[in-house]
């Protein structure tokens, strides 16, 4: 299948649920579908984590690179969902092998590449590498389940 245009944030609140301050992606790139995707995350001095992490030295927490590479994936699995999309929602199951090389700060854009690993099913796993001025800052693997949204 043929590489996708760019996808904006406005797209991505149409096929995720995140929003403001959980939302931490602002686009999809470099779309290949079935396969592959790149979120892209600019970080700035507002976003709300750095006022207590950390005071001085801001650095956006590990915890939330990891999210944002689960949203990218989530995103990019809406999208290949087509309508199905808005009755699904993607749940995290598992983090694996999560490793953080370089502190990413305001002023970075935070470049989130996600590749399919396996899709059985509803469940998903991706292996994601997050990756400033092309080099690696983070990396993990993850799992997720869509599921229908609950009422």
């Amino acid at each position: 299948m043929s590489e996708l245009e760019t996808i904006g944030v406005e797209r991505i609140m149409e096929l995720i649920p995140h929003r403001y301050p959980m939302l931490l992606i602002d686009q999809l790139t470099q779309i290949k579908p079935g396969e592959s995707a790149v979120g892209i995350k600019c970080v700035t001095i507002n976003e709300p984590f750095f006022q207590g992490h950390f005071p001085g030295k801001p650095v956006m927490p590990g915890v939330l690179i990891v999210e944002a590479m689960a949203q990218s994936a989530a995103a990019f699995v809406m999208l290949g969902m087509a309508d199905e999309a808005a009755e699904k929602l993607a749940y995290f199951m598992s983090i694996d092998g999560a490793k953080f090389r370089k502190p990413v700060v305001p002023g970075d854009r935070l470049e989130l590449h996600i590749t399919k690993e396996r899709h059985r099913g509803p469940v998903w796993r991706f292996k994601g590498e997050g990756k400033v001025n092309g080099k690696v800052v983070a990396e993990a693997t993850f799992t997720a389940m869509i599921a229908d949204k609950q009422d």
